[in-house]
């Protein structure tokens, strides 16, 4: 299915995420740097905790009000949070105020308004694209995502250390124009009658809406295929959030000076953290130039094999990652890394979508997200673990979840077989 053909709503949201996504990978992968050096690594890591925290309730409550209220609707207000989110951020990071403790709050509310955001995007997805081209605009909207990652975290290696407020100001910006956009040029997607399920009876107290809310993802979790798919990704999502939690830690703190190339006399050379800066827009380099045939490659298999080849190979990415010592040793480990990226992305998003019944989509994408949201509660524990166990055993630790992932995958695939009629290359 080419972007021609896209339902229009899909072409402004293409564009205006793109846009928004090259100014958030400016500073996000140095937000973990960030917070380590104004409250140190332990309290980093509890922190980030707490913010990812509040973002898994923001998730189950964006699916809900994605059936509820529609798609739209809630991504425009998300759209305004983020922007009153980076905003506070920016004011707090500037020499007028200097208040680490409120930036980490706008960061907080920017994650909130985030996790409200995902599950009506991905919903709408599913409600304008046939299931037989959903996996390839997934994939689309994943590689356009990854052109920011290519320019963001060069840009940012060089302007966000020190000057980080006028970054998060013009994010602050680009999420309030975002909404402005989607708010005027975005239909409404919802599927007719959706609305009338979710609807709470006239009179019926809040509290008893949010029980039903409840009950509704209660369902949700009795799908035992649905349950081992979140499981094992949220043991999977260790791997990958690393990227920009762990990695930028972990090459500021062990690598002083890195050589890229010599010739003679000459030499070209890289701090820890502008290492982290070229490794991070390799990955999404690699992503730009290999989306397509990877996921051309991968259709010819079975989504088992693409599941539990995608968590060995993020296993053995992530392990040789902290076994490296050199520029190309780390491109080597981040190569083998982002073809399991690949292998996961769109594949995964289209296999939910087969799941989930039409009148609860928004919510099972919602539960879906958990994979990200609970995951990444769990991954800045990363960061203080460093400081009790070291770095080879991290990377050892979060080499066996992901090959505990890929058995539990197998798992899946197994109730997967007798629970559900084949469709396509599904079973």
């Amino acid at each position: 299915m080419k972007i021609k053909d896209w339902d229009l709503n899909l072409k402004i949201r293409l564009g205006g995420e793109a846009a928004f996504n090259i100014i958030f990978w400016t500073f996000f992968p140095f937000l973990s740097i960030y917070f380590s050096n104004q409250f140190g690594k332990g309290w980093t890591g509890i922190l980030l905790v707490i913010s990812q925290l509040m973002s898994v309730f923001a998730n189950l409550l964006g699916g809900y009000c994605a059936d509820r209220f529609g798609r739209k609707r809630m991504m425009v207000l998300a759209a305004y949070g983020q922007a009153f989110g980076y905003g506070l951020f920016s004011l707090a990071a500037s020499p007028l105020l200097s208040m680490p403790s409120l930036g980490f709050i706008g960061f907080t509310i920017a994650s909130f308004f985030g996790a409200i955001y995902w599950p009506a995007s991905q919903a709408m997805v599913s409600d304008v694209v046939e299931e037989k081209h959903q996996a390839n605009v997934f994939a689309i909207f994943y590689t356009a995502a990854n052109v920011a990652v290519v320019i963001g975290p060069l840009i940012g290696s060089l302007t966000y250390t020190d000057n980080p407020y006028p970054v998060l100001a013009t994010a602050a910006a680009a999420c309030a124009i975002l909404a402005i956009v989607m708010n005027t040029r975005l239909q409404e997607t919802r599927p007719a009658g959706v609305a009338e399920r979710t609807q709470a009876k006239d009179g019926q107290p809040w509290f008893k809406a949010i029980g039903s809310q409840l009950r509704d993802y209660r369902v949700i979790a009795t799908d035992r295929v649905f349950l081992l798919f979140t499981i094992a990704g949220i043991l999977l999502s260790q791997t990958f959030m690393q990227l920009d939690l762990l990695f930028p830690v972990f090459l500021k703190e062990t690598v002083q000076l890195s050589t890229i190339f010599s010739f003679g006399d000459w030499n070209l050379q890289v701090t820890g953290q502008q290492l982290f800066g070229i490794i991070v827009s390799e990955n999404g380099l690699f992503v730009v130039l290999f989306t397509v045939v990877i996921t051309k490659w991968i259709t010819s298999f079975r989504d088992r094999y693409i599941f539990i080849g995608g968590a060995m190979l993020y296993a053995a990415g992530i392990y040789m990652f902290g076994l490296m010592s050199s520029f190309w040793g780390f491109t080597l480990a981040i190569v083998i890394f982002t073809i399991a990226e690949l292998m996961s992305a769109g594949p995964q998003q289209a296999f939910v979508s087969r799941l989930a019944p039409e009148h609860m989509r928004g919510q099972y994408f919602a539960a879906a997200s958990l994979r990200y949201t609970v995951g990444r509660t769990i991954a800045p524990l990363t960061i203080p673990l460093t400081s009790w166990i070291g770095f080879p055993w991290t990377f050892g630790l979060l080499a066996l979840l992901a090959v505990a992932s890929a058995f539990i995958y197998n798992v899946m695939f197994n109730r997967f077989d007798r629970q559900y009629v084949p469709i396509d290359n599904a079973a």
